[in-house]
């Protein structure tokens, strides 16, 4: 049995393959699909969530390196109330979303850089944001989205 927070709730998973990723676990069995598959390989970054604080990969973090652990989830990002995250508010007030696929992945991230840098410089944005792709391309949306939560332009 691995037993892990998820978005604030102690969750036990009997029965799972130690070694499944993250990612099958959280979309196969916990019904939380936010987290995309992409490549696999851990390079894209759809499949992002947060464990412990830290941005990581579900698609290659085995799930029994979960335990123990509080993962965050797309799912679970948004305010106790309802309300939306203000990287949620942000990415809408931007238009960032084309098609969306890779977005939680991208919000994900950005929301372990402010939790750990809440006014990060540009250039700290874009190193924390580089291993998420986005094939339509908005980069700078995704940017000023950043900006924005975190409360205005940095350089």
């Amino acid at each position: 049995m691995i037993v892990l927070t998820l978005n604030g709730r102690e969750r036990r998973l009997e029965g799972l393959d130690p070694e499944m990723p993250l990612l099958w676990a959280l979309r196969d069995h916990l019904d939380l699909v936010g987290a995309k598959f992409g490549c696999g390989i851990g390079q894209c970054g759809a499949c992002t969530v947060m464990v412990d604080g830290r941005a990581v990969r579900s698609c290659v973090l085995p799930l029994k390196s979960a335990a123990g652990a509080s993962v965050t989830t797309i799912e679970g990002l948004a305010e106790a109330d309802g309300g939306l995250h203000p990287l949620q508010e942000a990415w809408i007030a931007e238009d960032v979303a084309q098609c969306g696929y890779c977005q939680a992945g991208q919000i994900m991230a950005a929301a372990a850089l402010l939790d750990s840098n809440p006014a990060p410089s540009d250039a700290q944005i874009e190193s924390a944001m580089a291993g998420n792709l986005c094939r339509c391309g908005t980069y700078l949306r995704v940017k000023k989205a950043i900006r924005r939560a975190a409360g205005g332009e940095r350089t």
